[in-house]
């Protein structure tokens, strides 16, 4: 494709990936906040868990946001995908969140196992959001060159 420039597009990727990591950060407090006041049956704050969930949708528009620059950015600039690994590390990092949103609302006194498959699914997240930052890093180096 015949494109302009892509650099404003690539910052709006890398405020998105801050703001994600940024999100990520607060989810994590907010989440081991819960879990302690859980742990120690005392009441939360009543607008702890709207918090929580806020972020959480912030979160997920991100992620969907920075997988639309991707494909768009990359198709532009190469005209087809796969040309580093980070397409792997973004596409497993928005399964991962969609997962991590999907197990939040699942949760339940009745269906208590969903809270373990978000607590794992965000830890193994923060693993896949260090991976995709890195890759993305070598991404980055790649169009400034």
């Amino acid at each position: 494709m015949d494109l302009p420039s892509f650099l404003w597009l690539w910052k709006i990727a890398a405020w998105s990936m801050g703001l994600s990591v940024t999100a990520y950060g607060i989810l994590a407090t907010t989440g081991i906040g819960m879990s302690y006041l859980r742990a120690k049956k005392s009441p939360r704050p009543q607008w702890l868990r709207p918090l929580h969930y806020t972020i959480g949708i912030i979160l997920v528009s991100l992620v969907i946001l920075l997988l639309s620059i991707g494909l768009v950015g990359t198709i532009g600039e190469y005209g087809s995908l796969g040309h580093s690994p980070h397409l792997i590390a973004g596409l497993t990092v928005v399964g991962l969140v969609l997962i991590s949103a999907v197990s939040a609302t699942r949760i339940s006194a009745k269906r208590p196992w969903w809270r373990q498959v978000h607590v794992i699914t965000n830890a193994i997240l923060f693993l896949a959001l260090a991976f995709v930052s890195w890759t993305g890093w070598d991404v980055v180096q790649k169009y400034l060159n």
